[in-house]
This record gives structure tokens, sequence and C-alpha cells, in this order.
């Protein structure tokens, strides 16, 4: 799957964190700011590396402001963004990848 346009989502409210993903090519980039950086980190960037490996994504930015949320929302919201760039509605989700 390839990051063909801005996106992003989320907010940047208490236990939520917003994803915005762009379009680059060559290299695939992730960038975390979180307010458990020294505890949580690591795990952010290894989950987002994993997500977007399951979504077959190989080349964009990928910036993520976490504010203390709990994996599996930002498990989601790196999906909503991804998918939201590729143009992708409820109709046509590749479901079985996740």
């Amino acid at each position: 799957m390839d990051i063909l346009n801005n996106a992003i989502a989320g907010t940047l409210e208490s236990s939520d964190a917003q994803v915005q993903v762009f379009p680059q090519s060559g290299k695939l980039s992730i960038y975390v700011e979180s307010s458990v950086m020294n505890q949580y980190g690591r795990q952010i960037k290894k989950m987002a590396e994993e997500t977007l490996a399951k979504l077959k994504v190989k080349e964009g930015k990928v910036v993520i402001i976490d504010k203390g949320a709990l994996e599996c929302t930002l498990k989601a919201r790196i999906e909503c963004a991804v998918f939201r760039s590729c143009g992708q509605s409820e109709s046509n989700i590749p479901w079985e990848v996740l």
C-alpha cells in the first residue's frame, strides 16, 4: 500500500494520539513524540513499524504525536491515516490484512 496523499487521524486530547502521514519516496521515516517517550518510546516505534509492515507500506513519512494512548488506539490511528491517504473508504478497506 502506498501513501499517496497527506492524511491525519486522531486528536491531541489526553489518552489519544494524532498520526500524520505524508508521501515520501525512497524510504520510510517514523517520528514519535510522546508524553511517555522515556517509558514506551521504543515500543511505540516498534508497533508502528509492525503495523506499517502489515499494511505493506514501504515509503512515506509517519509522524506520531502520542498523548498517552493505548497501543490499540495507536495502531488504529496509524491504520486510519494510511487508509485515508489512499482514498480508502468503508467499502474497500482490506479487512483481511487487519
